[in-house]
């Protein structure tokens, strides 16, 4: 069974900084695509950022200039760099992986880290 670990996760004042990881274990395959989201409390869960096997970022407009993701596809692990926090982007941070073959479309998620920004 494929499983995601989210880390990174904590307390920081606002303008502050935080690097999540994530790292899959479970599998011999290669994501397609790895990314981030968040969710805050009443709120849907929102896509921050993914990247492609190949290295395509995609960036929702409020990380955009301030976060930035990485990946090793050969570790299976992802990272978001997140600089110039603002309350607002306190939320529980998902990582999440999506594998497409032959079968179909699945995707994986983490159990999630908590990020909260506040003085």
């Amino acid at each position: 069974q494929v499983q995601l670990v989210e880390s990174g996760g904590g307390l920081v004042q606002p303008g502050g900084s935080l690097r999540l990881s994530c790292a899959a274990s479970g599998s011999i395959f290669n994501f397609n695509r790895m990314g981030w989201y968040r969710q805050a409390p009443g709120m849907e869960r929102e896509l921050v950022a993914a990247i492609t096997s190949g290295g395509v970022m995609n960036y929702a407009d409020s990380a955009k200039g301030r976060f930035t993701i990485s990946r090793d596809n050969a570790k299976n692990t992802v990272n978001l760099q997140m600089n110039s926090l603002k309350p607002e982007d306190t939320a529980v941070y998902y990582c999440n992986g999506l594998r497409m073959n032959g079968l179909g479309r699945y995707e994986h998620w983490g159990r999630g880290t908590q990020v909260t920004v506040s003085s």
